[in-house]
């Protein structure tokens, strides 16, 4: 990418969007433009259509979605296939129409069917039935991935899809029941702590296990492709490492410094027993994460406590 070309993240505020603006920035990219959900509805395609018009970037990066955890996709399905179905929509299409030159746009490694093969390779994509708790998100997303693909297809568009882990980092998501597993804890663990609770309530059996990427490696990886791919195929964006759900939770307490008991509520759901990506494609290309789990959860833990909470 041009480092004097307009660059427009879509979704600039959120956990993915807001690391790779900051990425971006650090990187030298001085024509960044972005418009947050009140200046400009993405789900609106008059609107989409006629800022794309009028503005013209170069290329895009497509980080803005609707996300939640299992509590939150259970809740909200027809939100969370209606809202991302549109924003695709619009800003794909819109991209082709004004001839921006690349475009990433962000998946999911809940596109993957339920019980598919571990580690989950690219391909396994469409060869078995979804984890029906988030299945409408899935849907939506895969949908983006066949619209980047046909787009290129038809029309030549340079437009690839990459598929990251589950995410944490600066910028997440804190609330109790609608966020993803890792932010979701460091909030209960907090207030636990804060409390003087003798124990913090987990959902699930703490067996499965989970592939967790730092947001800002996550930034990295998404710069590194923009500069460095232009296939067709999509690709996994991860660690290639997994943890359970207990040992995260163990990790979680040790970085917010809990000193209470862990205790499982199996009435809860687990969601998708594993769910660990095959990154030899990334690795492939030279790029490979740099933040352990424990040094992650730390400074996420920092941004818990800037944003939101007390010592």
């Amino acid at each position: 990418m041009d480092k004097k070309e307009k660059i427009y993240i879509a979704g600039h505020t959120g956990l993915v969007g807001g690391a790779i603006t900051r990425k971006l920035v650090s990187l030298g990219y001085a024509n960044l433009v972005y418009k947050t959900i009140e200046e400009m509805d993405l789900t609106r395609q008059e609107i989409v259509e006629r800022w794309f018009e009028k503005e013209k970037p170069a290329y895009v990066i497509l980080a803005a979605a609707k996300v939640g955890g299992i509590h939150a996709n259970n809740t909200y399905p027809a939100e969370f296939i209606y809202i991302n179905l549109q924003i695709q929509n619009n800003v794909i299409h819109s991209a082709y129409k004004t001839g921006v030159k690349k475009l990433l746009f962000l998946g999911s490694s809940c596109i993957y069917p339920k019980f598919a093969p571990q580690p989950m390779k690219e391909e396994y994509l469409m060869t078995g039935a979804l984890e029906p708790t988030n299945a409408p998100y899935a849907t939506a997303k895969i949908a983006g991935i066949c619209m980047c693909q046909s787009y290129r297809r038809q029309y030549g568009c340079n437009f690839i899809a990459v598929m990251p882990t589950n995410l944490y980092g600066p910028g997440d998501n804190y609330h109790p029941t609608d966020s993803h597993v890792l932010p979701a804890l460091i909030r209960r663990f907090h207030e636990a702590k804060l409390a003087g609770a003798k124990q913090v309530s987990v959902w699930g059996t703490g067996t499965a296990k989970r592939e967790f990427l730092y947001n800002e490696d996550l930034a990295d990886a998404c710069v590194f492709l923009m500069n460095n791919y232009d296939g067709a195929e999509i690709v996994n964006i991860g660690t290639g490492e997994e943890v359970s759900i207990a040992d995260a939770a163990q990790a979680v307490k040790k970085a917010v410094g809990f000193e209470g008991e862990i205790v499982f509520d199996t009435s809860k759901p687990d969601g998708t027993p594993r769910k660990l990506l095959d990154c030899s494609r990334i690795h492939g290309m030279g790029w490979k994460h740099s933040t352990t789990l424990e040094a992650g959860l730390v400074k996420a833990y920092a941004d818990y406590l800037e944003r939101f909470g007390k010592k």
